[in-house]
């Protein structure tokens, strides 16, 4: 009598739990959420010291940075080299100085008459980007703005199996040097967005590379986690953002 009473209680719980939803590359399991690699922003210190491999971009992408502000900071200009032993710095003046920096804009501004325009970036070096699937496989874990470790989506895949650009831009970091992401590289699409591609089994292409969308770029693997996946991250200003609002459905 019990077991009857129960077979149609299971059957009513799995009806409300639903079902999987198809992503375009694989499935996505909800209950997957928990399976998921630990790539924790590290809190940016006072000064850093480059080491061999950084570029400006890992750096801050390390401690959640824009590059931009970065380099502003450091009065590093374009292209942003940076060598072994250099410090960086990752704060601005004392806010005293910002006071009467402001203090002394606003004073300027009330004698003057004439406002001064700020350039306008490229339009070209900020096109609109079409993105692509990196790899193909099940969505293990989806982006979360609030919880440490899930800045972007991770994707299951067998070792070996191609991992392409999301779209076309110059790579800006190929290395292992980040903490838990692996093997790993960024790639630069414009001023505004960065994609990464981490774990990766073997990596096919160099720093200062440039890359068109769809290209091979790295073997998938399991370098810096426990099974074999991509760890794939979309930046915007230096910001995480999820990459399922870009991909295509």
């Amino acid at each position: 009598m019990i077991r009857l009473i129960l077979i149609p209680l299971v059957l009513a719980l799995t009806a409300c739990g639903g079902g999987q939803a198809v992503a375009p590359v694989g499935t996505y399991n909800s209950k997957a959420k928990t399976v998921q690699t630990k790539q924790i922003q590290s809190k940016a210190p006072i000064s850093y010291k480059v080491k061999k491999g950084d570029t400006l971009y890992s750096i801050s992408w390390r401690y959640g940075m824009d590059y931009k502000s970065l380099a502003k900071i450091n009065n590093i200009r374009s292209p942003y080299k940076i060598f072994v032993g250099q410090t960086l710095r990752f704060k601005t003046a004392s806010t005293t100085v910002k006071a009467q920096t402001k203090t002394q804009v606003s004073s300027k501004k009330s004698i003057t008459t004439k406002t001064v325009k700020k350039p306008i970036s490229s339009v070209s070096s900020n096109k609109k980007l079409t993105w692509r699937w990196p790899t193909k496989g099940k969505i293990i874990s989806t982006y979360s703005k609030s919880a440490a470790g899930r800045k972007g989506i991770d994707i299951a895949g067998t070792s070996g199996q191609s991992v392409i650009a999301a779209a076309s831009g110059k790579v800006v970091y190929s290395g292992s040097g980040l903490p838990r992401y692996g093997n790993l590289l960024i790639i630069k699409h414009n001023d505004v967005y960065l994609s990464a591609y981490a774990h990766n089994k073997t990596l096919l292409v160099k720093d200062g590379q440039q890359v068109k969308s769809g290209q091979k770029i790295a073997l998938l693997g399991r370098t810096g986690t426990q099974r074999n996946q991509l760890h794939f991250e979309i930046r915007r200003n230096g910001k995480p953002v999820d990459p399922l609002r870009f991909l295509p459905k």
